[in-house]
């Protein structure tokens, strides 16, 4: 059993901060489950253009309000607490938080990652093989 404290795992390399959210990693691929879970903030005004090339997302919305664009189509659907959206053909797309305040997400990644990725330059995260590269 893997039991952990979202406020204690905000204190431990488990937290990373990227530009315009802060993300903590509870469950990473070191844990065994085939899958990590984040629970995301997106800073208040924030706008993130992404495309996880190498990874499937889901993401429910706990906390806060915005918007996510899907840049193939052009449509946009409202963000608020008890929505989830699935980028589950790798979906370019911008996700916005209102500048009211953040927001806070549960995010789920397959494959996982493994605890120190940030968006690269085409805002995806890279595959492990690529991080082994660069460290």
């Amino acid at each position: 059993m893997i039991v952990r404290d979202l406020a204690k795992e905000s204190l431990t390399r488990r937290r990373v901060d990227g530009t315009g959210w802060t993300s903590v990693r509870l469950l990473l691929k070191d844990d065994g489950m085939g899958f990590s879970f984040h629970i995301t903030t997106i800073h208040a005004g924030a706008e993130l253009q992404m495309h996880y090339k190498n990874h499937l997302e889901s993401v429910f919305c706990m906390e806060g309000t915005g918007s996510i664009e899907d840049l193939a189509t052009g449509e946009r659907h409202a963000i608020r607490p008890g929505v989830m959206y699935a980028l589950n053909e790798n979906d370019k797309h911008v996700l916005r938080a209102d500048a009211s305040g953040p927001m806070m997400m549960a995010c789920v990644f397959n494959p996982p990652v493994i605890g120190n990725e940030v968006h690269g330059p085409d805002g995806a995260y890279p595959t492990e093989s690529k991080l082994s590269e660069s460290a």
